[in-house]
């Protein structure tokens, strides 16, 4: 059975009220695409409210529910004989709570409560009919109010309506409508993201809403108004126009959009506004030619029927996972998609899994257990699409996902494409502290729509892309294969596109056992990337993404400064973005496994301060160094979203320590993972070798002409053959190599080449060592320590600091040494013998 709405049906009245799971509205089972229409405001009847008479509103209902729209937005509380109305013809109604947000209302108290107080009411009075789609507590604050008012107060002043709301109508879904002007607000606590938008040029307008989408997250994005004034743009202009911005709304991801407006009527501010037409019908009611476009949009959602998908073959890969793989059968059997196909590769599982396979018409491989990549490349060679879907046993798709998919590679020329994935509400406590804790599978955007890696649960490739690189790289058995194939396909010139609609529900550990098991094979597979990608991680062995994360559960920096708002000259500029600081050293460093390392050095230390009292300095540096990780984890605790409801207050609370908790452990997982596996700060990478780490030159005769870029590239080459680690040097750096020895030393290498005619080159090579500032900062403060604890007489603390003193010189030598010896050994034979 099909779980989605496909276009409009005949109207029937509604009995139940929309939910949000996702990115989308549904109605019990049925996802619910919203296909609206603003409405109002009128001159006021006799009942004093914004609407017109019963009659009047019963026949634009009437007519709207058969042209096939289902969703009505109205800017003030209406009558109880409205929402009644509405419901008879199965509309459903986004009700806009009216207050005065265009003056500074926070500048009186008296004000602040007097709006709490009518929102309490207005709710009061519609609370519980089952028309109402969502309460707006909000439509568009002016941005120079917010500028006087201040950002983080108009936020928490939403969230106190947000409040009021929930408690007289519990059930409600609560939003606000924002605009471009004020983007920079951060109201996490709202069901869904409601922006008006108007934009007249496709591509600005799909550009902007795939950034929409990715401040909104994993919660539905809605446009409260599009529109185009036909007065001035003519009515075929205003239904050519609104045309493509229904259909690009939609295929772009959007849970609904409300066209402004139903008619031309339009009273505001105690005058008819007659000046502006935006109406899909004219004053007396009768249609424009919007009105039949728009309708024909609506009923063609998300996408046209008459689209040539191409045929896709989805891979679920599993290794013993019966537990969950029926959820994803079943998901997999409900796509709205015309023509694919499933593959299922049990890689040796000793479960049900098999057996539960047999149940669905999918094509079943068996294999012996042979790890996660090899699976997944069974699956690309029985694969008969030209795109290989790939979805792990544990998550299930939302019934669009590969409409979603597809849509993105026919848009672009994409080698990859991937979406969100979301943890599913109903997998228990655990799970939900879980999916709020670190090292869940995100993904990293380099733009709104171009990714540098996709997570493996949710992620889709052309099979000939797949092909070329020669499929998934068998080493990673169980974690890795994603960013080792996306990292590839991007070295071969591919990109990787990225849609926020393309939805797949992923389910969570649901103990802390598993999240900690979990996230030690996370660390080996960075140990694993590190060898095959040693250039992408630097000497500490942390890896530093290009682009940015994006998903719940990450641990949040204590950023040092504020955010800053782009707000134009006067506050006056008509897209307002919110800019955070970037991380800096200091604050990044906690963020790392390999910050625990420095929190037991410290301990180590403190320690040894028994033996010699000056020692005991270390002591708030230790109490600092822990302080930044806890700080850490109870900030990202707190500001943990649940999805397990109701929560009791106490139960909350837990779930947010045992979140802080969690944001603790993860580190020291990854850490062991990574440890034993070879990923340490002491690691050294490349063959063994000694040469005295002292500057050297090197020239070399060439008959054969080659650009300066190709002879270092061969350099280059040569030394990676190797398995020595050169990172090329930056626009700004006067080396051109730097060989890596090691966390503490590296040689560096300069290149120039002189032209002596008739193809002729002299190569002239320049190698010296690079020594840290900072370890040789180290290296002074251990010795004097030793010195001074000797002079004290403290011979267990100057044995002991002296000695990692010592250590620290002859891992510095040793690095150096082999760094310089791969360097010399790479370079091609010089026709001197060198100097």
């Amino acid at each position: 059975m099909k779980i989605l709405e496909k276009g409009p049906a005949k109207a029937s009245s509604v009995n139940h009220r929309p939910t949000v799971k996702g990115k989308y509205f549904f109605v019990g089972r049925r996802k619910l695409y919203t296909r609206g229409v603003t409405y109002g405001t009128f001159r006021p009847g006799e009942e004093q409210t914004f609407f017109p008479a019963p009659d009047v509103v019963e026949k634009d209902f009437a007519t709207m529910a058969e042209l096939g729209i289902n969703a009505v937005r109205t800017y003030t509380t209406p009558p109880r004989w409205l929402l009644d109305a509405a419901a008879r013809h199965g509309l459903y109604l986004l009700l806009g709570l009216a207050w005065e947000q265009h003056v500074a209302f926070l500048e009186n108290q008296d004000q602040v409560k007097s709006i709490q107080r009518r929102v309490r009411d207005d709710v009061r009075h519609c609370a519980g009919h089952p028309a109402i789609l969502a309460y707006a507590i909000g439509n568009e604050i002016p941005a120079p109010m917010v500028r006087w008012q201040g950002r983080r107060k108009i936020e928490r002043f939403l969230e106190s309506l947000y409040r009021v709301v929930k408690r007289e109508d519990p059930a409600a879904l609560v939003t606000y409508i924002n605009y471009p002007t004020t983007e920079y607000l951060q109201l996490p606590f709202l069901d869904f993201v409601c922006f008006n938008v108007y934009l007249e040029n496709q591509d600005s307008f799909s550009n902007y809403l795939a950034r929409l989408h990715n401040l909104a997250g994993d919660r539905p994005l809605c446009l409260a108004e599009i529109g185009l004034d036909s007065r001035r743009n003519g009515e075929m202009e205003q239904a050519d126009s609104l045309d493509w911005q229904v259909r690009r709304a939609f295929a772009d991801g959007c849970a609904g959009a409300f066209v402004f407006a139903w008619t031309d009527e339009w009273y505001r501010g105690g005058y008819d506004i007659e000046d502006w037409d935006f109406g899909l019908t004219r004053r007396d009611r009768s249609p424009k030619p919007a009105l039949s476009r728009v309708c024909q949009a609506f009923r063609e959602i998300p996408f046209p029927p008459d689209t040539r998908w191409p045929f896709i073959s989805v891979v679920v890969c599993s290794y013993n996972g019966a537990r969950t793989i029926r959820d994803t059968f079943e998901a997999l059997q409900e796509l709205d998609y015309p023509n694919y196909d499933v593959i299922v590769v049990n890689d040796g599982s000793r479960d049900a899994t098999a057996s539960i396979a047999r149940d669905y018409p999918f094509r079943l491989i068996e294999t012996e257990n042979r790890g996660l990549s090899n699976a997944r490349n069974t699956g690309m060679a029985a694969a008969r699409g030209d795109i290989v879907a790939y979805i792990d046993d544990d998550a299930y798709p939302d019934p669009h996902w590969l409409t979603n998919l597809a849509a993105t590679f026919l848009r672009g020329d994409y080698g990859g494409v991937g979406g969100p994935n979301i943890a599913p509400p109903g997998d228990g406590l655990i799970a939900d502290c879980i999916a709020n804790a670190p090292g869940g599978p995100v993904h990293v955007l380099l733009t709104d729509r171009i990714a540098e890696h996709i997570p493996g649960c949710n992620m889709a490739f052309r099979r000939s892309a797949l092909l070329e690189i020669g499929g998934f790289d068998p080493i990673y058995r169980a974690a890795g294969d994603d960013v080792d194939l996306c990292w590839r396909l991007q070295e071969r010139g591919y990109t990787i596109g990225f849609n926020p609609a393309a939805v797949d529900w992923h389910h969570r550990r649901n103990s802390v056992r598993a999240y900690w098991k979990q996230q030690v094979g996370y660390g080996r597979a960075e140990a694993l990337l590190e060898r095959k990608w040693p250039e992408r991680y630097n000497s500490a062995g942390h890896l530093s993404w290009s682009g940015r994360l994006y998903g719940k559960g990450l641990t949040r920096a204590l950023t040092i400064g504020r955010s800053r708002i782009y707000q134009g000259s006067g506050g006056n500029a008509l897209f307002q973005s919110i800019y955070q600081p970037a991380a800096g050293i200091p604050s990044s460093l906690p963020l790392m496994p390999e910050w625990y390392l420095l929190v037991l050095a410290l301990g180590a230390l403190s320690v040894l301060g028994v033996f010699w009292t000056p020692l005991l300095l270390a002591l708030p540096f230790l109490a600092i160094s822990i302080g930044a990780v806890l700080g850490q984890a109870i900030i990202s605790g707190a500001r943990a979203s649940f999805t397990s409801e109701p929560l009791s207050g106490g139960t909350r609370l837990g779930m947010r320590v045992l979140t802080a908790l969690l944001h603790l452990l993860q580190p020291m997982a990854r850490l062991n993972g990574r440890i034993r596996h070879g990923l340490t700060l002491w690691r050294r990478r490349g063959p063994c070798g000694w040469a005295l780490p002292l500057p050297r030159s090197r020239t070399v005769w060439s008959e054969d002409w080659q650009e300066p870029q190709q002879w270092l590239q061969v350099f280059r080459a040569s030394l990676k053959g190797t398995g020595a680690v050169a990172v090329p040097g930056g626009d700004y750096e006067n080396w051109d190599l730097e060989v890596r020895g090691g966390l503490l030393s590296s040689i560096r290498l300069r290149m120039t080449v002189e032209e002596h005619g008739a193809g002729r080159q002299l190569l002239r090579f320049r190698c010296w060592p690079r020594l840290s500032f900072r370890v040789l900062g180290l290296l002074l403060v251990l010795a004097g320590l030793a010195g001074l604890a000797a002079w004290d007489l403290a011979w267990i603390a100057a044995g002991v600091l002296g000695l990692l003193a010592a250590l620290l010189v002859y891992r510095f030598i040793l690095e150096g040494s082999t760094a310089m010896a791969v360097a010399l050994r790479s370079l091609p034979n010089s026709a001197d013998g060198g100097s």
